[in-house]
């Protein structure tokens, strides 16, 4: 089973200011005048205008440039015969000690730790993961769903992954600035649930997650 997951990477990067007189004119004049101190004064209107962004990533890509690859998750099921248990050995009359009752299945997981950054400015940030691709092996499915996330940090929690569409929004909680300015780290561990008896097969499947901001 492999589980394809995207990021948005740079959603949007473009801090800036900008430093600007105002488009109108003033003048003032004072005088002439022999015997009185004289004194004037001239308005000069700035402006300075700091553009919204936000960085994500899951995988690699650390700040400030993202990776720009699909990170790739993937889960191997290996039998196990009761009642020893006997792993079973691929081949053709390989005796073995079986009870006869169902197998089991252990689940080893490769490459589903990734790292995870979220860095803004533009006030609460909420993420969520979309189902782009079901998990699937030709006509044989598995609820995506059944691929669970843990967070090693509690303020960049992992979104729950939906069976289909764009699952429910999770907040980010920023750092500074009464929650204006968001820098968050952590790493994300992938799992699969494993509540169902499957089809052999391999099943692939592709989640989107995006970061978003009002």
């Amino acid at each position: 089973m492999t589980l394809r997951a995207t990021h948005a990477g740079l959603l949007a990067l473009a801090l800036g200011t900008g430093l600007v007189t105002a488009a109108r004119a003033a003048s003032s004049t004072a005088g002439p005048s022999a015997t009185v101190p004289l004194s004037t004064g001239v308005n000069l209107d700035f402006t300075i205008a700091i553009d919204k962004f936000i960085f994500f990533r899951i995988g690699d890509g650390a700040w400030p440039t993202p990776g720009g690859t699909v990170s790739t998750v993937s889960f191997a099921l290996t039998p196990s015969i009761p009642a020893v248990p006997t792993t079973p050995v691929a081949g053709n009359n390989t005796p073995v000690n079986w009870s006869g009752a169902a197998p089991g299945f252990g689940v080893t997981p490769s490459g589903n730790a990734l790292p995870v950054e979220v860095r803004s400015n533009a006030g609460q940030v909420t993420l969520r993961a979309t189902a782009t691709t079901p998990l699937a092996s030709g006509a044989n499915t598995i609820p995506l769903s059944e691929i669970t996330i843990a967070s090693s940090d509690a303020n960049l929690p992992a979104p729950q992954i939906p069976n289909t569409g764009t699952g429910a929004a999770v907040n980010v909680v920023g750092t500074a600035f009464t929650n204006l300015v968001t820098q968050r780290t952590a790493t994300w561990t992938f799992s699969y649930a494993n509540l169902a008896s499957r089809t052999a097969g391999t099943y692939t499947g592709q989640v989107t997650f995006t970061a978003s901001s009002p």
